[in-house]
């Protein structure tokens, strides 16, 4: 039987994590519902925790074809792009995000169908482990670096240009800058774990989930305190200011 250590619940603890903090952004955005941001940041940490999920799961109960296709869908093909859209309403005019998000999901959609259909090469499946080395079609597997560089593009690009941004102006709170900088590098560090888990390492993905997604909330925090006068525009994270 597959020795199995605490780190492998770690996917757990962050399931719950992510259930919290979704929570949280639902109700930031049902007091704003014009806010598309605040509703695709709310779908993206759905999404991280259900990835999340699967893997625990799988340390839990053990492999199975509907968690394996499931983690894959939302967690290595989706992992950050719907965080990313979030970024997008508020770095881009309103008409261009939506063309953009149409984009995003055909592409996810057709990629999904593709992921769902694959066979599964079950002589490659490890126990409570879970790999995209155990689909037949391991072309499928090309396709989700496109919706990771977009994530990484928009997410951790935005986030960084937006700390510097507010850095270089004085009259802005700090709190922009800190709460950007955390947003910036906890959405790299999924895409870093992603990295080791292709070589076999999927320990070092479960270790950076858990930070990736509690240094975005840290960072969604440092932005939501500021004081009374100002808590408007803060409630726009500090991007940018949403077009219409």
């Amino acid at each position: 039987m597959e020795e199995r250590s605490l780190i492998h619940f770690t996917p757990a603890v962050t399931t719950v994590v992510a259930a919290v903090f979704a929570l949280v952004l639902w109700r930031h955005w049902r007091r704003r519902p014009q806010a598309r941001y605040l509703f695709w940041w709310t779908v993206g940490v759905a999404l991280y925790g259900l990835g999340t999920f699967t893997e625990a799961a799988t340390t839990i109960f053990g492999w199975s074809e509907p968690l394996f296709r499931s983690w894959y869908i939302a967690g290595a093909l989706l992992g950050g792009a719907p965080l990313a859209q979030g970024t997008v309403y508020l770095l881009m005019k309103k008409r261009n995000a939506d063309r953009l998000t149409v984009l995003m999901l055909t592409y996810a959609a057709i990629v999904s169908v593709f992921v769902l259909a694959t066979p599964i090469v079950f002589e490659a499946v490890e126990p409570h482990r879970l790999s995209g080395e155990v689909m037949e079609w391991q072309w499928v597997r090309l396709f989700s670096p496109l919706l990771n560089t977009y994530a990484m593009v928009f997410l951790v690009g935005g986030a960084g240009w937006s700390a510097w941004r507010y850095w270089k102006t004085s009259d802005r709170p700090k709190s922009r800058v800190t709460g950007n900088a955390l947003i910036a590098v906890g959405a790299l560090l999924p895409g870093i774990g992603g990295s080791f888990t292709r070589a076999g390492y999927v320990e070092v993905l479960y270790v950076t989930e858990i930070l990736g997604l509690t240094l975005i909330w840290m960072g969604y925090r440092a932005m939501t305190k500021v004081p009374a006068p100002s808590i408007h525009s803060v409630q726009q994270t500090a991007y940018a200011t949403e077009r219409k």
